[in-house]
């Protein structure tokens, strides 16, 4: 049987050692090509799961793998696709979306042939030397999903990504997303509280800080 991508075994966290777990026993797997919906109702530990899975935190008991190899830090293995976008406003579009590859010393030429194919690929070829302020809300979702996807990560991690859209722009940005995740081959983990959202993707779970009850089919 093939290793799963994403491996959690067995995570706990907790904060106060007074209060019950965030996070208690809570095993889960992600296979290369699957996208993924976890929601869940706010306060129920999405946010601390998506941080454990990413390493912006560490669990207090169990593993967490990305294809067998123990995640301690974020790195480039990761994208990362946000509800507010977190787009910086100075920079064109361009600029933002080739910001992964910059950090991880691509180069430059490289970089700008990969940026212009994402973002074709997300249907804002024409769109590199805007500047933010100039796009809607579902454009500026775009740069954000071209932005995680430009150096090609092995696990996508999208949380609450269409929060802040209308419906049908939501509709579109989901899709998107989908699509994206499926034909770069890694994995897409998606968090929401929406089950709009969630029937989007493979399989969707219910979750509650300490299980993962299945929903129907996405």
């Amino acid at each position: 049987m093939n290793e799963p991508l994403l491996a959690l075994e067995r995570v706990t966290r907790r904060f106060r050692p007074e209060r019950p777990p965030v996070l208690e026993g809570l095993s889960f797997a992600l296979a290369a090509g699957e996208y993924v919906a976890i929601m869940g109702e706010s306060g129920v530990g999405k946010s601390t799961l998506l941080n454990v899975i990413a390493g912006l935190d560490r669990p207090d008991e169990g593993s967490i793998r990305l294809d067998g190899r123990d995640l301690t830090a974020l790195d480039e293995s990761m994208g990362f696709v946000f509800q507010a976008f977190h787009v910086l406003p100075y920079l064109t579009v361009a600029r933002n979306v080739g910001l992964p590859l910059a950090l991880i010393g691509r180069d430059p030429a490289e970089a700008a042939l990969r940026v212009a194919a994402m973002l074709a690929e997300v249907g804002l070829a024409d769109a590199g030397e805007r500047l933010p302020r100039e796009l809607s809300g579902g454009e500026l979702q775009r740069v954000a999903i071209a932005r995680a996807l430009v150096h090609r990560p092995r696990l996508l991690l999208a949380d609450e990504p269409t929060g802040n859209l209308d419906p049908r722009t939501a509709g579109q940005v989901l899709a998107l997303l989908r699509g994206q995740v499926k034909s770069h081959g890694g994995g897409g983990l998606l968090i929401t509280h929406s089950r709009a959202a969630a029937a989007t993707a493979d399989r969707a779970y219910e979750f509650d800080g300490r299980g993962l009850k299945a929903l129907a089919d996405g």
